[in-house]
């Protein structure tokens, strides 16, 4: 019975995340792989206790939690990077249209 259940639970979160048609973002893809190494975790822990079901169970929860927090976390990094290239391009354009005016500026006096 605690199989057919972890193996339900497993073949429903694979179909989840392979079903999105949209791309994953990082925060789904570390609470995919944390539940799932969870679970394979807990499972190996379970099984020495007598206990696989319960194993991969709490583990594919633990998992799913930490790599949730942890994909999060990498993807407001992601986010702050981006913003900061954005910001670098915008002030880089704006150097080279400030230098293009001094060159007009210094044509214009040359005459």
């Amino acid at each position: 019975m605690k199989n057919t259940v972890t193996t339900v639970v497993v073949f429903s979160l694979t179909v989840f995340f392979i079903g999105c048609s949209e791309p994953l973002t990082t925060r789904e893809k570390g609470a995919g792989i944390g539940t799932f190494t969870g679970a394979g975790l807990g499972a190996i822990i379970g099984s020495a206790t007598g206990h696989a079901g319960a194993g991969a169970g709490i583990g594919a929860a633990v998992g799913l939690i930490g790599g949730a927090l942890i994909g999060d976390q990498m993807q407001a990094r992601q986010k702050q990077d981006q913003a900061v290239q954005q910001q670098m391009a915008a002030q880089q354009a704006q150097i080279e249209q400030q230098n293009r005016e001094l060159q007009q500026l210094k044509a214009q006096q040359q005459r």
